[in-house]
Order: C-alpha cells, then structure tokens, then sequence
C-alpha cells in the first residue's frame, strides 16, 4: 500500500484513470494547480492527493463551469480555511488544557498595553 503522498502513478496511468486527455494534466501545472513530483529523468509521477485534488479541479470546472483562474482562488481559499481550522483545534486544545490546570503559563499570557492620548484644539 503506498503512502497517500508518495509520487507513484504516471502522467499516462492518471489520464487514463480521471478519462481525461494528458496535455489537460500538463496545463493544470502550467496553471500551478497541480504540481506533480518528477523522476531524475524528469518523468512526471502523481500522488493519490494529487488525484484527489484533480479530481476536485474536475468537479469544479465539468460541474460547476468555473474556469482554471476561479479553480485556482477557490483552491487557495480551500488552503487557507484548513490551516486556520488546524489553528483553531490547537488553540482550543490549548485553552481546554488551560482551563483544567486553572492557570495561564507565561510564555501563553497576553498583556495588554493602553495609550491615552490627549487631543488639544486651539481655536483662533
């Protein structure tokens, strides 16, 4: 069984599987939607994720009608949302712990500095 990101299937085997034409793989990665590993002699190999995200880029340009420049934001946006939900499960697990140990370490406390500042209008 291969690791879900080991490069392990040609450009030919992948075109075969998604029934798609191979010079469409090879303009998704001038489009830098996907990028495919490569072999010393320059052989493109695709991941199980790379398929997946084919696949995503399929569904999304055959079902939906969104064109490569829409399939390449919604991509980046999809990116950012998972890591800022990563984010968000730390810092939960983070404040959960806190909460049961009833104190906040130091290197995790938040200090808050105010300004006051005075505005003064002369008037002539």
């Amino acid at each position: 069984m291969c690791d879900y990101d080991e490069p392990v299937y040609l450009i030919s085997v992948v075109a075969k599987l998604l029934n798609i034409h191979p010079q469409t793989l090879r303009q998704y990665e001038r489009e830098e939607l996907i990028i495919p590993s490569r072999t010393e002699g320059k052989m493109r190999l695709y991941s199980q994720r790379n398929i997946d995200k084919i696949k995503m880029i399929l569904r999304l340009t055959r079902d939906l009608g969104v064109n490569l420049a829409g399939v390449d934001i919604i991509l980046r946006l999809k990116s950012k949302i998972e890591d800022l939900e990563a984010k968000v499960e730390i810092t939960t697990a983070e404040l959960v712990k806190i909460k049961n140990n009833g104190t906040i370490p130091l290197d995790k406390s938040i200090v808050t500095k105010k300004s006051i500042y005075e505005i003064v209008i002369f008037e002539d």
